[in-house]
């Protein structure tokens, strides 16, 4: 066995991060997590859920939570063993949610002041998801997950115990799960006087084999009901198997109620349209809607839809902004939606007819979603990169803003953030690139201190001022590291030109971006060059398996998450094919072979790998499957790189389990410890 590897198993927690008043991975456990939130109609109360987590029964629950608009004390309205969500405020000022309490989802409905709470449904156990009221009042929709393919035991009864999967087409399996042989379908049904549903759901979507809302990441965003009741609008990509694969033409489709028919509103659109949005008067929807086919982070635009002159237009066509949360003024005339901004999300409006764009907010912070109460009010969801999420009221005239929660006032009482600057770096083809510096607490500028470059996924998720539970700055900070994070080339907020960039060069100019961050920084003198990491995951990861072959000495220890390591046998095992095809640019198989595969291909370098690397993956990862992590964890253990591999069978791109996130955190900076030793030094 590899004399440090034996080491590294043998090694502790580090105690730089031991103390109470910064943070740590139990501590990020402990916060409460706002979820979602619901205005009720006459504008008064804000209803939301938060989630705790339990690290003993690993796992979470969320509870239904309210609060005045005009602010005061929050209130708590449930407290049961299931979780609630899927708000919804009926029109007679009662709130409903659906609720685990009884061991299935089911609906129920509670007064604002917590009291009166009634069980409204007996829906079937399994699969009901995305319930919505009318605003009339007299119907409801929902999800709910049907089968429409065989099993192998449906082929073959006389074998009950084959364990098998017989697959005859691509998308087999998403993100982080088998293809179940079931999709999830859009369902209305009457509702009573008394907030009841009555007779029986409707299928809206009768033997289609086609997802609604778009699967695994969409939800009641993707769902509508018109101001009468009498029609829906729902996100779904009708398309199958290899197709499925090959596109992101998604669509917004229209169910009239009164007449059991169903019009596409987006046909002929090629790439996502989702988040079906009707003006207040019921004459036009809106929704959010991508031009590339194939490109899944392509520059949403605002598309409304005319019922009258049953005509569409981008009204934001001529603008880079990227939309995101759309919402209508209550009279019909704006159109509210969150963008990213140069390393912030603002809120921005837009007259419904189109025309100029206006910024409505600015500081460093997100406002990461938003619900309209009333004309010039806004409550939005508000985080930065070391405060959780928390509700405020925003003046939508004025820009200025009012706290309304204090979801983890307890947990981070004493709790001393690290500063976060945000500085201008140039890069090597002259342009100046966005990059994030976060300093240890108690930041000493007479001391020297080791420094991580981060390296974001994506490849096109933005590095905001959102609080992140996995890659948190403030936590690396807390373990006596100053955090470089580039907004490098193919991020959101810097252009349409900045973002695009990045498809089809992975390995060429954001590469050189990462490198323009950390030589900018290692500079300063409060930075020891001689103590310098590079971690990162999906793309980022990517990157790290990249840089690791040719970093030319800068770094002395790498950490890769889920990462990219031989785009070769990657781009035919991935399932979202779109993304390998717009991305890489081109098969493996093609010729002549794609840059992607002769200069930009990670495997293709590791034979000037020569410092420690720690590789993370999870088994049930399926747009970077766990093969991409063997084979990079075998390579360094083959040529005799100190490494190690942290394996999770049961986690996907992302980990979600309460132990398992304490545990990627432990393994991570006790690497981290080992590789760089994080104490201060006194400045030479």
């Amino acid at each position: 066995m590899n004399k440090f590897l034996a080491t590294t198993l043998a090694m502790l927690p580090l105690t730089v991060a031991a103390q109470s008043s910064v943070y740590t991975p139990e501590l990020l456990l402990k916060l409460g997590r706002l979820g979602e939130m619901q205005v009720s109609p006459d504008r008064k109360t804000v209803a939301y859920t938060v989630t705790r987590y339990s690290l003993a029964d690993n796992a979470g629950n969320a509870d239904v939570w309210v609060v005045p608009v005009a602010g005061g004390p929050a209130r708590q309205l449930t407290n049961t063993p299931g979780s609630e969500g899927n708000l919804n405020w009926r029109k007679d000022g009662k709130l409903t949610f659906l609720s685990g309490e009884g061991g299935s989802d089911q609906l129920y409905v509670i007064n604002a002041d917590g009291t009166g709470k009634q069980k409204l449904s007996e829906f079937p156990e399994e699969g009901l998801a995305n319930l919505k009221y009318a605003p009339t009042g007299n119907f409801i929709l929902y999800t709910q997950d049907v089968k429409t393919g065989k099993s192998v035991q449906d082929w073959y009864p006389d074998l009950p115990k084959a364990d098998a999967k017989i697959i005859d087409d691509l998308n087999y399996r998403h993100w982080n799960a088998w293809d179940d042989l079931k999709v999830s379908h859009v369902f209305f049904q009457p509702v009573g006087t008394d907030g009841r549903p009555t007779g029986y759901g409707k299928d809206v979507m009768p033997g289609e084999k086609f997802d609604a809302p778009l699967q695994p990441f969409g939800g009641t965003e993707q769902l509508a009901f018109s101001p009468d009741g009498y029609r829906l609008a729902y996100t779904s990509r009708k398309l199958t198997g290899k197709a499925e694969a090959e596109s992101t033409n998604s669509d917004i489709y229209l169910y009239d109620i009164r007449e059991d028919k169903t019009v596409n509103l987006s046909e002929g659109l090629g790439g996502y349209d989702t988040e079906p949005a009707f003006s207040p008067d019921g004459t036009k929807v809106a929704w959010l809607s991508m031009a590339t086919p194939g490109f899944e982070s392509d520059r949403n635009g605002i598309v409304v839809y005319d019922f009258k002159t049953k005509k569409r237009e981008d009204i934001t066509q001529s603008s880079e902004q990227a939309a995101a949360n759309i919402r209508w003024s209550p009279d019909g005339k704006t159109i509210y939606f969150v963008s990213v901004l140069e390393g912030t999300e603002q809120l921005f409006s837009i007259p419904s007819k189109g025309g100029k764009i206006k910024q409505l907010t600015k500081g460093a912070h997100n406002y990461n979603s938003f619900e309209l109460a009333g004309a010039d009010v806004a409550i939005a969801n508000k985080t930065t990169q070391a405060q959780p999420a928390d509700l405020v009221r925003v003046d939508l005239k004025t820009g200025r803003e009012t706290p309304l929660t204090t979801i983890n006032q307890q947990e981070l009482a004493g709790v001393q953030p690290g500063k976060t600057e945000a500085r201008w770096v140039k890069t090597t083809d002259g342009k100046q690139m966005q990059v994030y510096v976060i300093y240890p607490p108690d930041f000493d500028p007479s001391k020297k201190y080791p420094a991580l470059l981060y390296c974001q996924g994506g490849p096109q998720s933005p590095i905001t001022q959102s609080f992140s539970y996995r890659w948190n700055f403030q936590l690396l900070a807390a373990n006596g590291y100053v955090v470089v994070a580039p907004n490098r080339r193919g991020l959101p907020g810097f252009g349409t030109d900045w973002n695009n960039s990045i498809s089809g060069d992975w390995g060429g100019q954001p590469i050189r971006d990462y490198l323009s961050a950390i030589d900018a920084v290692s500079a300063e003198p409060y930075v020891d060059k001689a103590r310098l990491g590079c971690v990162g995951a999906s793309y980022g990861g990517y990157s790290v398996y990249y840089l690791a072959g040719k970093h030319e000495g800068r770094f002395k220890t790498f950490i890769a998450h889920c990462g990219l390591y031989n785009l070769t046998s990657w781009y035919p095992s991935t399932e979202e094919m779109f993304f390998a095809k717009h991305d890489i640019g081109a098969a493996p198989w093609e010729t002549p072979q794609h840059k992607s595969y002769t200069e930009f291909n990670p495997q293709l370098f590791a034979r000037n790998w020569d410092t420690p690397i720690l590789v993370i993956h999870g088994g049930k990862d399926f747009r970077v499957p766990e093969g991409q992590g063997m084979e990079a964890f075998g390579t360094a253990q083959l040529r005799g790189i100190p490494s190690r591999f942290l394996y999770f069978p049961n986690e996907g791109h992302w980990i979600s389990k309460p132990q398992n996130a304490v545990l990627w955190n432990r393994v991570f900076f006790e690497w981290l410890g080992r590789t760089l030793k994080p104490e201060v030094q006194a400045a030479k």
